[in-house]
């Protein structure tokens, strides 16, 4: 299979199920998630803390905590190969030098205790089986690409002697070395300021472009994937709810849960006005309501909602919502 060929995609994730068994019962993270992702192409997923973003990433990664998380079901084909039947040793080789993941807390990441040389030239040491001299130098090369001033100078530096946005820099460097085909960028930008956020984003895109990387950018930020996505999946309560190319989306929304997330966007000219913001919480993935998962929250919920869960129906080519009422939400000015 030909994962340069841009009819085949680079990850399809069919079907993905996962949940976690604590003590208290059992958690569906992850209910049935399937999207895929070709070279080159940036796909967003966005939705609420506790949608089940992360999760999906770190079990197409083989990352997840086990126990108390478990993959019940599903394929994730990354090209062409299943991940989920793969072998320990045989994902190990997977990961870092044709699938890696930028991780949301560099701090946290990065080992505080090791330079940041050290943790980059690792990936040659380890993959490429270069000697420490030449793997040192090769991190000096990343730093420097990913545009870290005086990357020579400081290739012996720790992470705590780097600002916030450095580190995530780092992380981009790290995540970047083996130059794989596809990168899971889970909440790149959090906890930076806004200027940061925009410079960190711009590099991650830049860099797809120059090495033709398909792209997962995870986040809960609307104002963030605008520029920088080709298409959207919304998750919400571990299920994808609607999915569409990117500008489509921002114009018309097909689920309601999508609108909300668009009408809570801060805007220039509601200045003052009073910020929107979706009533209510998710739901317990310990006990999902029945029917749609939303309609405890949702303004257009009647009786089907509540008994019903809506299929993924097709809204137009490319894109599909799991509401019973998606034409009201899609016409609705």
């Amino acid at each position: 299979m030909d994962a340069a060929d841009p009819d085949v995609p680079l990850l399809d994730v069919r079907d993905l199920q996962v949940e976690f068994r604590l003590r208290d019962g059992v958690v569906k993270a992850v209910s049935g998630v399937s999207y895929q992702v070709r070279a080159g192409e940036t796909l967003a997923v966005l939705g609420e803390s506790g949608s089940g973003k992360s999760v999906t990433a770190q079990a197409i990664m083989g990352i997840l905590d086990s126990p108390p998380g478990y993959v019940t079901g599903g394929q994730v084909l990354f090209q062409g190969r299943d991940l989920l039947a793969l072998g320990r040793d045989e994902r190990r080789k997977v990961r870092g030098s044709q699938l890696a993941m930028i991780f949301q807390d560099a701090l946290s990441a990065l080992n505080p205790v090791l330079s940041v040389g050290a943790q980059l030239g690792e990936m040659f040491q380890v993959h490429r089986g270069l000697s420490r001299k030449d793997a040192r130098k090769k991190a000096a090369e990343l730093m420097d690409r990913v545009r870290i001033p005086a990357a020579a100078q400081r290739v012996g530096d720790y992470p705590h002697q780097f600002s916030g946005g450095m580190r995530q820099r780092i992380m981009i460097a790290m995540a970047m070395a083996l130059e794989p085909a596809l990168i899971i960028a889970d909440e790149p930008t959090t906890a930076l300021d806004v200027t940061v956020q925009a410079q960190v984003m711009e590099l991650l895109a830049e860099l797809q472009r120059e090495m033709r990387m398909g792209l997962i950018l995870i986040t809960h930020d609307l104002g963030v994937v605008a520029d920088v996505a080709d298409k959207i999946a919304v998750m919400y309560a571990g299920r994808i709810v609607e999915t569409a190319p990117v500008h489509d989306l921002y114009r018309a929304p097909a689920h309601p849960y999508t609108r909300g997330l668009l009408d809570s966007i801060p805007r220039v000219d509601q200045r003052g006005q009073e910020l929107y913001a979706i009533k209510g919480l998710p739901p317990n993935l310990m006990h999902i309501p029945a029917g749609c998962p939303f309609h405890p929250r949702c303004p257009r919920a009647r009786d089907v909602c509540r008994v019903d869960r809506p299929p993924l129906y097709e809204v137009a080519p490319g894109r599909a919502s799991a509401c019973h009422f998606w034409e009201e939400t899609l016409n609705d000015e």
